[in-house]
């Protein structure tokens, strides 16, 4: 099968081009700069998508791929794209209808956060913004220009499936959101102190290890599954998910709970940046936001590793990688705010 991911260079879309590739697919990857580089044995096209399609990419495969229609008139059978911007979609979408689309949104396109147990099916979405804007003046617009990018994908493409997944985890990540807790048992591990964590400790919290992803997306290209699903694990609870994390890095921590208006006392930050602690939302009407129910998810197909495996990936790559992003707290900053508690 030819498959053209749209990236191949960055985080998920480098790994679902390795997949494919390792599969024995025809994988052409895309790109506007050179701040990553494609998988070994795919091929790449440098382009800025606010310009006309390459020519290598109309002419790649021509008249032997398309939608398994005699005539078939795309090079690809498949696209996968990660986009945030809506002009890009719309402009990949419209050259290449043919295709079987997968579209990796985000589950920030819901509206109601509140919800426990709500699916693509139940949860309302927040308004389109069609137009391209930055998330970083206004973040509440990622999620926006992602509803008019599905828009875009199901109106068009010939077959499409829209995955929607939440934290996205593993070696590699630029976010370090979740790098910060194998880091920081394996310090522990290391130094016998105790950990903070936020409470409640058994607040639901939703990932998917990137390979877990990719895996599916490329599974899905094959069968040309179609449809909207979450690309999440079922809730599990913080406290379970540190205790993976720990067993993964050989490590068991006391840790220390602190109360959310303990944390705001010492200008700890939820989710990510610094002085932060990821997987902590900080929002308690906000627990639907990490509670979806996955029931058909995992029906289409998702299997999730043990985070135990995730979290010891993610040890050995960050060690291998001293420049890698690990956002959080200092352990400067949590020494600190623990020795100030009662």
């Amino acid at each position: 099968m030819r498959i053209l991911v749209l990236g191949g260079t960055g985080f998920l879309s480098r790994v679902v081009a390795q997949e494919a590739v390792r599969r024995g697919h025809d994988v052409t990857c895309t790109a506007r700069g050179v701040s990553g580089t494609p998988p070994e044995g795919a091929a790449f096209v440098r382009w800025d998508r606010a310009e006309p399609v390459p020519d290598e990419l109309t002419r790649a495969g021509s008249g032997t791929a398309g939608s398994g229609r005699a005539g078939g008139t795309t090079p690809f059978d498949a696209v996968v794209d990660v986009s945030r911007t809506p002009s890009h979609v719309r402009r990949a979408v419209t050259d290449f209808p043919d295709a079987h689309w997968t579209f990796v949104s985000t589950v920030n396109v819901y509206a109601d956060t509140t919800t426990p147990g709500g699916t693509p099916a139940t949860l309302p979405l927040v308004d389109p913004v069609g137009t391209d804007e930055d998330p970083k003046e206004s973040p509440e617009v990622y999620g926006a220009m992602k509803v008019a990018c599905e828009n875009a994908v199901l109106a068009g493409a010939a077959a499409a499936l829209v995955i929607r997944p939440g934290l996205i985890v593993g070696p590699g990540d630029p976010t370090g959101r979740f790098t910060y807790w194998p880091a920081r048992l394996a310090d522990a591990a290391a130094d016998g102190g105790p950990v903070l964590v936020p409470e409640p400790v058994d607040e639901p919290v939703q990932l998917i290890d990137v390979r877990d992803l990719a895996v599916w997306i490329v599974d899905s290209a094959e069968v040309r599954r179609t449809g909207v699903l979450d690309g999440i694990c079922p809730p599990l609870p913080r406290s379970g998910l540190l205790a993976q994390v720990a067993a993964g890095v050989d490590a068991a921590p006391a840790l220390v709970p602190v109360a959310a208006a303990v944390l705001a006392e010492h200008d700890v930050t939820p989710w990510s940046g610094p002085r932060s602690l990821p997987l902590w939302i900080g929002e308690p009407e906000a627990t639907g936001f990490l509670a979806h129910d996955v029931t058909g998810s995992l029906a289409a197909g998702l299997r999730i590793r043990p985070f135990a495996d995730t979290a010891r990936d993610t040890l050995a790559w960050l060690r291998a990688t001293p420049d890698a992003t690990v956002t959080g707290l200092t352990r400067a900053e949590e020494r600190e705010i623990l020795a100030a508690l009662p």
